[in-house]
């Protein structure tokens, strides 16, 4: 036999929530109105809202760090799946605290949300960009072909440089930054640590280099050679090692012919 607790009805006045009612229509941008038809569909639309605030960084506007990971994770799962490639790339404002203490937290702050805005336009819809931490953004490029990795972070790290921070009306800061990137391993599920600590790396070479650069690390070589195949699969009954070379060629091209170019 079970029991089911008494309904209660909720009213709005009941509730406080003057402070959460400004944060999601203010924060979110360009007034969002909240609908009022239903209690109900106010509530929904206010919970969702604050939501969504608390994955995003408040100064830039990115995916923050707790995001981020959440992102992390299930990009190494589809890689363990699928066998697909993922860039992770690490950036990091070069002399960031001298920027800070010359001119301010303010021009800090500008110099934050023009990298961002940057970052955000070098980028697929498909990718995702955050604050990491500080001065340190990260960006997830899932579908990258190895061999496009390093263009990609140039190609970034040669935006930043070439856009100047205007942070008065007669002063603008040029600014560079530091990259690092390494892919997930193809076919294995690695963990959020070790993929993140592998990208520290690579930036922390970076930085050694003299800052200003990018560091890529070679993504291992994941294929199956024929010989490998023959001992994976001899013992199974009719497979022709050769015709099954000549479908994974085949598959390999139409799947690429379907995946997203990376352009600027």
């Amino acid at each position: 036999m079970t029991s089911s607790a008494p309904h209660q009805s909720v009213f709005l006045r009941d509730l406080r929530l003057a402070t959460a009612h400004n944060l999601v229509t203010r924060t979110g941008g360009g007034d969002i109105r909240l609908p009022t038809d239903t209690p109900t569909h106010y509530l929904q639309a206010l919970i969702d809202g604050l939501c969504e605030l608390s994955l995003r960084d408040p100064l830039t506007g990115l995916a923050n760090r707790r995001h981020f990971r959440t992102v992390i994770e299930r990009e190494i799962d589809r890689v363990a799946r699928s066998g697909e490639t993922a860039l992770l790339l690490m950036l990091d404002i070069d002399h960031f605290k001298q920027i800070n203490d010359t001119y301010g937290h303010i021009a800090g702050d500008m110099v934050l949300q023009s990298v961002a805005q940057t970052l955000s336009e070098g980028i697929r819809p498909m990718d995702t960009l955050a604050r990491y931490g500080g001065e340190e953004f990260a960006i997830v490029l899932p579908i990258c072909p190895p061999h496009q990795g390093h263009t990609v972070a140039e190609r970034l790290r040669q935006a930043i440089e070439a856009t100047p921070i205007r942070i008065s009306s007669g002063q603008a800061l040029h600014i560079t930054v530091s990259i690092g990137g390494v892919f997930a391993p193809q076919w294995v599920r690695s963990t959020t640590p070790l993929w993140t600590e592998r990208a520290d790396r690579q930036l922390y070479l970076a930085k050694s280099a003299g800052r200003n650069c990018v560091f890529v690390e070679d993504p291992p070589d994941s294929t199956v050679s024929a010989e490998e195949k023959g001992l994976l699969f001899s013992h199974l009954p009719h497979i022709d090692i050769e015709e099954n070379d000549a479908n994974d060629t085949a598959s390999n091209v139409n799947t690429e012919a379907q995946r997203q170019v990376i352009t600027p």
